[in-house]
């Protein structure tokens, strides 16, 4: 007999999700971590040893903030980052066999982000459907000397890479037939542009910068694709301006002595009598972006700032089309798909899903990585 999928209501109540608000391993060298560009081994080495010597100091200042339940933590020149990223930055390897012991998970059982990331890919493949994943980087990655004196900048600016557990992950994921935006390189070049950095200093999140950039490499992936080219597309408008932000890490010291934050932004949208209209979600449209509050930041307002500057207004105007958003304040990597499953259209008319979220979610999601969510349900016999 065959067995019947959860029911997305139960699934929901058995992970305590039915409050959540929907928005509408191994070192460089060992095995699985890709040896990129003219390495040797020589120098693999030299940046393992360098990676566990910052994921150490990283181990350090998470112990000191727990000890003193502090959320945020202080860096240099101002700025600041979050605890739990920082410690889903600094432990092993975060897939296959060693994840249960570093995992956040209630239930260890979704621990591992693998299985549930492949059986989406599937799910999607099925129907026809492209997958995605977009993990924005720990910010301590790409401002890795704001936290140790030890780590310095080449000669260009840029950092060293020193994730290479997530870089042997989104290998792996590659390897078995997920697509993967890597953003790393895109935001340690751009870190400390004139026009904005990659990152908000005082707040969790990415910059509207960088979900400008990354919008536009996203839709160029898809420029070929025989759907995009299909598209009706409408021609949106950009604008820059500066907003003051109270960010959510400086929120958490409560130190008077703090100021605002002022960010360069990118807005879009359509002009209407003189004024910049942000592009409104559509249920309707080929390209569906889920995820966590870096799928909703400068997009959805309140707490997140602003509006028309967020990755899903980046994405309206690099597709030409309005998009569909299911974004959720917290770990994005189980209740979007519940979402979606909830829809019971096995994602009719949808053409790419793109699935963005903070690397730390590999660890740090408290729901875990829940497999057996029938985003795409089989055809009765």
């Amino acid at each position: 007999m065959r067995r019947k999928p959860w029911a997305a209501t139960t699934i929901l109540l058995a992970l305590g999700l039915s409050s959540f608000a929907v928005c509408w391993g191994a070192d460089a060298g060992s095995a699985g971590v890709p040896a990129s560009g003219p390495d040797t081994a020589a120098a693999l080495h030299a940046r393992s040893t360098e990676a566990a010597a910052f994921r150490k100091t990283l181990a350090e200042k998470v112990a000191a903030a727990e000890a003193a339940d502090q959320r945020a933590i202080r860096g240099a020149d101002g700025w600041l980052f979050f605890r739990g990223a920082l410690r889903s930055a600094a432990v092993g390897a975060f897939w296959g066999p060693e994840a249960a012991a570093v995992s956040r998970a209630s239930r260890k059982t979704y621990a591992d982000p693998l299985p549930a990331i492949l059986e989406f890919n599937d799910q999607l493949k099925r129907v026809g459907v492209d997958l995605l994943v977009v993990p924005v980087p720990v910010k301590a990655f790409v401002y890795p000397e704001k936290l140790s004196a030890a780590v310095k900048p080449g000669p260009d600016g840029a950092p060293p890479r020193l994730d290479v557990r997530h870089q042997a992950f989104y290998r792996l994921l590659e390897d078995r037939g997920v697509h993967v935006l890597d953003l790393w390189p895109t935001l340690a070049a751009h870190r400390f542009d004139k026009e904005g950095t990659a990152y908000c200093k005082q707040d969790t999140h990415w910059s509207s910068r960088s979900c400008h950039r990354a919008a536009a490499m996203i839709a160029d992936r898809y420029r070929d694709a025989p759907w995009f080219k299909d598209l009706s597309r409408t021609t949106f408008e950009t604008e820059a301006k500066e907003v003051r932000i109270t960010g959510d890490l400086r929120a958490y010291l409560k130190d008077p002595a703090l100021a605002d934050e002022t960010l360069p932004m990118v807005f879009t949208g359509i002009r209407r009598d003189g004024v910049l209209v942000a592009p409104r979600p559509d249920r309707t449209s080929p390209v569906v972006l889920i995820g966590d509050s870096h799928t909703l930041v400068f997009s959805v307002g309140g707490d997140l700032h602003t509006r028309g500057a967020g990755l899903p207004d980046h994405l309206a105007a690099a597709f030409g089309v309005r998009i569909d958003l299911v974004g959720v304040r917290g770990s994005g990597v189980t209740v979007p798909r519940i979402d979606l499953a909830r829809r019971r259209d096995n994602l009719k008319g949808k053409k790419l899903v793109v699935w963005c979220f903070s690397a730390r979610q590999f660890t740090e999601s408290t729901n875990g990585w829940m497999t057996g969510i029938p985003v795409v349900r089989p055809a009765d016999p």
